[in-house]
């Protein structure tokens, strides 16, 4: 009985997670088309990268101009997280198999907090898998209406859209960076790095150096 309700309570924390966090999905759609990404291409990232901060990296680089390479790589080296994720995740999913690359692709923020949420494994078991399912889905329809829809609009900068990537990547930021007086220094360190690497480098590279700031933080 009290393993039924874990996992009732596990598919309730995943489908609201999922829905709710998924929705912001019409934000980088918007995001993407301004940054000059078609409705395909902002799709196609939705789904074979299916990593908010990490997609609105890229297209806020590649908006602002920089080189698409020097782009990915900053996208990349955000999403690295999701790597000490999955293995902190290894061990309670217990995936075997071809099933574990479809479980790597679903290792990220949301997912990893839900099943570590749980109190049972089989509640995280569910619990990953419902938020997995839930904020895919829900991510790449709202991504494929935001892209649609603001397709139509001519130009978005001219209705301030330009301005929807940046706000909805320190929306996703902003938690992280008020729960820990250590990480708003890591901010401030490497928001100053990249101001000071601005002039210098073209887009794209500074916030890469930004991350220099790690360093300090690893060396403490």
């Amino acid at each position: 009985m009290e393993e039924t309700t874990s996992r009732s309570a596990a598919v309730r924390d995943g489908l609201g997670v999922g829905l709710a966090v998924g929705l912001s999905g019409l934000a980088f759609g918007a995001a993407a088309i301004t940054a000059g990404l078609s409705v395909p291409q902002a799709c196609v990232l939705s789904l074979l990268a299916f990593t908010g901060a990490s997609q609105f990296a890229l297209t806020g680089a590649v908006g602002a101009g920089g080189d698409l390479v020097a782009a990915a790589l900053g996208a990349l080296l955000l999403g690295g997280r999701n790597t000490l994720y999955g293995l902190r995740l290894a061990d309670l999913l217990q995936v075997r198999g071809p099933r574990r690359l479809l479980a790597a692709h679903g290792v990220i923020d949301e997912t990893t907090a839900v099943a570590l949420a749980q109190p049972t494994p089989k509640a995280a078991r569910t619990g990953f898998a419902v938020t997995f399912a839930a904020l895919y889905i829900t991510w790449n329809l709202a991504t494929l209406a935001g892209a649609y829809g603001t397709s139509f609009l001519g130009d978005p900068g001219a209705l301030g859209l330009d301005v929807v990537g940046p706000v909805a990547f320190l929306a996703i930021l902003w938690p992280r960076l008020t729960a820990s007086a250590e990480l708003r220094g890591l901010a401030a360190g490497a928001a100053v790095i990249a101001l000071c690497a601005t002039p210098f480098f073209p887009s794209g590279v500074p916030v890469l150096l930004s991350a220099a700031a790690v360093l300090v933080v690893m060396f403490r």
